[in-house]
């Protein structure tokens, strides 16, 4: 990512040992390692986003390929009619129970 190496990280640890001192530096490598793996996580959580939006990117376009395809609008106004019919004859029913 940064193409930081073997000798650039050997380098910056040197400097960070003769600046800090032997003492300190266990804690500060800790502390970097935590901000480190903090950055991969949330990298990787941005990754994972864009992928996110770019499959649904595709799927919204993948839809509406289908939808002028098959005309979606017909299907969806032949169910409301169904489904009108249906409420209905459950109306009738229930307002003449004697009557089947």
């Amino acid at each position: 990512m940064f193409d930081v190496g073997f000798w650039e990280f050997t380098l910056i640890g040197i400097i960070a040992l003769i600046i800090v001192g032997p003492e300190r530096m266990p804690a500060i490598a800790r502390k970097a390692g935590t901000y480190v793996g903090k950055a991969k996580r949330f990298i990787a959580n941005i990754q994972d986003d864009i992928s996110d939006e770019l499959e649904i990117d595709k799927l919204k376009e993948h839809l509406n390929t289908v939808d002028k395809k098959s005309n979606i609008l017909e299907i969806f106004d032949d169910t409301k009619n169904t489904l009108s019919d249906t409420r209905n004859t459950f109306n009738d029913i229930k307002n003449n129970p004697d009557q089947k």
